[in-house]
């Protein structure tokens, strides 16, 4: 299931999103699109928690102190699980999430971001 525990790859983290789902499917929604806004709405609440952290401890404890960071990668984490959540709710392969995300890479590479928000009305 997971080649490197180290470097956990898209289609991994897709698969181990699906089988907590399946561990927990007779209590937790179904994996059908119509119920992925609330798991964008969970992944804002980790955003937040995220946030708490940099606010209360600041990023010098986040950098030294190993406690504080395992926390603050957890909520990470934790954002990226319901990120996963909403991909597979939405039947997003990571073939499909890899190929838009490195266009979009592409894309802002050639892009002049100062002239472009110089130039807002």
């Amino acid at each position: 299931m997971i080649t490197n525990e180290n470097d956990l790859k898209i289609s991994e983290m897709l698969n181990l999103s699906y089988k907590l789902w399946e561990k927990h499917s007779n209590t937790w929604s179904p994996m059908e699109p119509e119920y992925a806004k609330t798991f964008i709405l969970y992944m804002i609440e980790e955003i937040g928690e995220s946030i708490a952290i940099i606010k209360k401890k600041g990023e010098a404890e986040i950098m030294n102190n190993i406690e504080v960071r395992e926390h603050f990668v957890e909520e990470l984490g934790d954002v990226l699980m319901y990120f996963m959540d909403i991909l597979n709710r939405f039947n997003i392969s990571s073939e499909e999430f890899s190929r838009i995300y490195l266009e979009k890479f592409m894309k802002n590479m050639d892009r002049d971001y100062e002239n472009q928000y110089k130039n807002l009305k």
